[in-house]
């Protein structure tokens, strides 16, 4: 199975549902509460980009609808795999505000019909002694996965199943440990609240 083969969802995908991105913020809490992790008020959409006006339409569409809250920014970025990811911050590291803002580029490219496009949206948070965690949502298997970077190409296995076993009852994780795709240094992992510049 090849490095995105899980997030792109090829065994057995369950419908995605872009509301359970706002069960992030409840979740966020309990996170905190339990591990000291934080959310660093940055998070991102992950995509494969394709040519064509209706594309480029969606994409606007969402840069524009984040331009207009004044606590945030996005960026655009590639990631080597053939994917573009939207890297939304919020200066104040506000969870509901960043949830509604990626959300929105999410639907904007589902609105434009191109929802299969979409591999993953993600959520940072940052501990107070630099290691760095991401919740991702595989948008084709429409579940949730924790991942928590080390360092380079090193993971917190025994953190990530702890990470599960706190937030399952409020966010739909995925059970098959195999599906929980290393993501080192996606985009935005590393920046700080408010980092990102709107383009």
């Amino acid at each position: 199975m090849g490095f995105f083969d899980a997030l792109l969802g090829r065994s057995k995908p369950k419908r995605a549902n872009l509301d359970d991105l706002f069960a992030l913020p409840p979740a966020a809490l309990t996170l905190q509460a339990a591990t000291g992790f934080t959310p660093t008020g940055v998070g991102a959409v992950a995509f494969r980009q394709v040519e064509g006006a209706a594309f480029q339409t969606a994409e606007s569409e969402s840069v524009a609808l984040i331009g207009s809250d004044p606590a945030a920014s996005v960026r655009q970025e590639n990631d080597g795999f053939g994917f573009t990811w939207q890297v939304v911050a919020d200066e104040n590291a506000e969870v509901v505000n960043l949830v509604t803002n990626i959300h929105a580029v999410n639907s904007a490219l589902v609105n434009q019909g191109f929802d299969t496009m979409l591999l993953c949206t993600t959520v940072y948070f940052v501990h107070p002694d630099g290691r760095r965690m991401a919740l991702v949502y595989q948008y084709k298997r429409g579940t949730f996965y924790p991942f928590v970077q080390l360092g380079p190409k090193q993971r917190d296995n025994p953190l990530e199943i702890q990470v599960k076993g706190i937030l399952s009852s409020e966010l739909p994780f995925e059970e098959d440990t195999s599906n929980w795709s290393a993501l080192w240094d996606a985009p935005g992992m590393n920046d700080t609240p408010g980092a990102p510049e709107l383009q």
